[in-house]
């Protein structure tokens, strides 16, 4: 399964983060979050190691833009599970991450962000972070 990797999952509505929660700890990966916000994802980042991450794109801050883009630098595999049709600027910039409409059941939803990597997703140390940026 998913041996302790850290799965950073940024959603605003509760039961949703828990339902994505559990599914991950069923799957025996480590929750990174869940954030509300953007913001809150990206300063987890400065100190979780993060396999992986699993983004609404309808946040509390409208700021999804800056952590995508942190991810895809840091080449932290992610996806989009959203209610609604990303920003444009997201399609634009990541145009090959998937978005995965809800409702979905959460299994599906980590399926699809393992699927995103060619090999099983390794984790990025938060040092490591700081040579990558």
């Amino acid at each position: 399964m998913l041996n302790q990797k850290p799965v950073l999952i940024v959603e605003d509505n509760v039961y949703l983060a828990l339902d994505l929660s559990c599914a991950v700890e069923d799957m025996c990966g480590r929750v990174v979050g869940p954030t509300r916000t953007a913001a809150e994802a990206i300063e987890l980042l400065r100190s979780e190691p993060v396999a992986a991450a699993i983004l609404d794109c309808q946040l509390a801050d409208d700021e999804l833009e800056p952590l995508a883009g942190r991810l895809a630098q840091l080449q932290v595999p992610f996806i989009i599970h959203t209610a609604s049709h990303p920003p444009a600027c997201i399609r634009a910039n990541h145009p090959d991450i998937p978005v995965l409409f809800k409702p979905l059941q959460p299994s599906a939803v980590l399926a699809a962000c393992w699927s995103r990597s060619p090999r099983p997703p390794s984790t990025v140390a938060p040092a490591d972070r700081a040579e990558r940026a």
